[in-house]
């Protein structure tokens, strides 16, 4: 018996109602793409179908999927500070 494994992605659309996406190709590495990517919006839930189980893996994907924090390097940080100063400088009184 071959192992079957498949995700249902449900997607809330409010007033226009809900969407079960289920393709049996999709792999969890795909799931959290269209995520990260935007495709999949207003997730309800993300479940894990894997032969006669069923485990929701909402927040574990949705954390993977998230975007890491990006720490603002020096260079940022001192082209920020000398647009500042330059700024100062057009608005000081003559």
């Amino acid at each position: 018996m071959a192992h079957l494994q498949y995700f249902v992605v449900m997607i809330d659309y409010g007033r226009r109602g809900r969407e079960a996406v289920v393709d049996p190709e999709i792999t969890r590495r795909e799931v959290i793409s269209r995520v990260a990517s935007g495709e999949y919006k207003n997730v309800s839930f993300i479940h894990e179908i894997a032969d006669s189980s069923v485990e929701d893996i909402t927040a574990d994907i949705l954390s993977e999927a998230a975007l890491p924090d990006i720490a603002t390097n020096e260079a940022g940080m001192e082209a920020g500070k000398l647009d500042h100063a330059r700024d100062l400088r057009k608005h000081e009184a003559l």
